[in-house]
């Protein structure tokens, strides 16, 4: 990053309609490298993943017109940034330069010699009615599209749309901010020869969980649209007629679910994406966070008397990864294993193993400690035994192990502490019903939700569905008073998922 001795410099760049699966590459990149993010409320507060823990981020949203920064000030302090040698993203719901005053901003930047660059979005014009199973063009019914503001300047004196020549002269019309002014757009359109059988659609809030699509003609659609509220598109054609047949968005078996993620940032991404690509929307609300344990010395002891075990056991991919880091340091590799026997707790911890190099000589058909334990059988009397585990665990495993006869030695790998997670935003969300479902993928997960979010908690976790991802984790739920209405049988994020689609879909059809 630049800092100091000249000004750095600002990306104007697109985040797209609301799915954070619409951002482009660039825009990503971006934001991993900013120092600065100025983003606005139509911008998927996910997307912020991407930057660095250290950036500075600034919300500089409007919602019903009330401004959490004018425009003049935003344009300030994009340049005030730069000037003070900052990477600097400015990140826009769509597209910024439709619709979007991205214009106005990078004159502002021009003007004050800041070098800067445009990241081009996905914009709503087209992935909102594609959402919603509209297509702009068609070869039998529409050759021209054209993207119209709704909401045009209200100090102009007049309008700058040729309503003539708009009404008639273009098949596919798109209007932005416009359902506030849906009466006036219809009537424009037909006083100036538009069909009032027009077929017509009202899109609010495309690509994300609350999409609403309320289709009509050029005659019913404003009373059929009362109550609708912004942010919504309105498009105006014959190709409105083919959403019956192309409704792709809604038959996703999720679509419509927000579900929100309790693990680890590093770990949300293999169920976020699952989740996403069933249709569902997810809110990131990492409740812990994996540290290193407060000293490495247990483990790099053991790793140095790895050959003197018969048995190493790895309770998770935290442990193995972090095992694998400190053979790393040690300047050891897998063969320091060979002639012991390896076992995993699960698929996922045998994955990790197999990442290393290494194939796990034993994962048990049930993915906990109870499981393996039955999977090792009575073979462990006298048996020298490494568990490398998170620093505080069940005690179940070594426990049994050492009642069997083990010589059981447990190394902590890794902590879980409570991350820094700002809950009030979710606590909101959960209060105001736009959470569906909650996952959890291990008992601190549970017990960190219920400290994060506070006494009203339980009474939350009521509204919506829980999802468990095995018998330990509904059991920590259950004690706290949290009925866990899914719980897979294996006990896998893909299973998890597939048990939330399974509870979920009926409610849907």
């Amino acid at each position: 990053m630049k800092a100091g001795g000249g000004p750095g410099k600002v990306y104007l760049v697109g985040a797209g309609p609301g799915d954070p699966g619409l951002l482009t590459l660039k825009g990503r990149r971006c934001l991993e490298e900013a120092d600065v993010v100025v983003y606005d409320a139509l911008a998927n507060p996910r997307l912020l993943r991407y930057t660095r823990p250290e950036a500075e981020l600034i919300y500089a949203g409007k919602r019903g017109g009330a401004h959490s920064l004018p425009q003049e000030e935003i344009e300030r302090l994009l340049v005030s940034k730069a000037s003070e040698g900052r990477i600097a993203v400015r990140l826009k719901g769509g597209d910024p330069f439709l619709f979007g005053r991205g214009g106005e901003e990078a004159e502002a930047l021009a003007a004050a010699k800041i070098p800067f660059e445009v990241v081009p979005g996905v914009s709503a014009a087209a992935a909102v009615p594609a959402y919603a199973g509209i297509p702009l063009t068609h070869r039998d019914l529409a050759s021209t599209v054209a993207f119209v503001t709704g909401h045009e300047d209200p100090t102009q004196a007049q309008s700058d749309i040729a309503w003539d020549k708009v009404a008639t002269g273009i098949g596919t019309l798109v209007f932005f901010m416009g359902v506030g002014r849906l009466p006036e757009i219809v009537a424009q359109l037909t006083r100036h020869g538009r069909a009032p059988d027009t077929p017509a659609a009202v899109i609010r809030w495309g690509t994300r969980a609350e999409q609403q699509v309320i289709t009509g003609t050029l005659a019913d659609l404003v009373g059929k649209s009362q109550g609708v509220k912004p942010p919504a598109l309105v498009v105006v054609g014959d190709v409105v007629g083919l959403r019956p047949r192309l409704a792709w968005a809604e038959a996703m078996p999720l679509f419509g679910t927000r579900v929100l993620i309790t693990r680890t940032r590093e770990q949300a991404s293999q169920l976020a994406e699952r989740l996403e690509a069933a249709g569902a929307e997810v809110v990131e609300f990492p409740t812990i966070a994996i540290v290193p344990p407060e000293s490495w010395a247990p483990l790099d002891a053991a790793i140095a008397r790895l050959p003197e075990y018969r048995l190493v056991i790895f309770t998770s991919a935290n442990g193995v990864q972090a095992f694998h880091g400190r053979l790393m340091a040690a300047q050891k590799d897998a063969r320091l294993l060979a002639g012991v026997r390896v076992c995993a707790i699960g698929p996922a911890t045998a994955g990790a193993l197999a990442a290393m190099g290494i194939l796990a000589d034993l994962v048990p058909a049930e993915f906990r400690a109870e499981g393996l334990l039955e999977a090792l059988g009575p073979s462990v009397e006298g048996a020298r035994v490494l568990v490398v585990r998170a620093e505080r665990a069940r005690e179940v495993l070594p426990e049994e192990l050492g009642r069997r006869g083990a010589r059981v030695e447990v190394v902590p790998a890794y902590r879980t502490v409570k991350a820094p997670s700002d809950p009030e935003a979710v606590r909101a969300m959960l209060r105001e019903g736009d959470i569906h479902a909650v996952t959890f993928t291990s008992s601190s997960t549970v017990t960190r939700f219920l400290e994060l979010i506070g006494p009203d908690a339980v009474g939350l976790l009521k509204r919506v569905v829980v999802a468990s991802i095995g018998p330990i984790t509904a059991e920590t739920a259950a004690r706290a008073g949290v009925v866990s209405q899914v719980v897979p049988g294996s006990y896998t994020v893909p299973a998890l998922t597939e048990a939330l689609i399974r509870f979920l879909r009926p409610s849907k059809s």
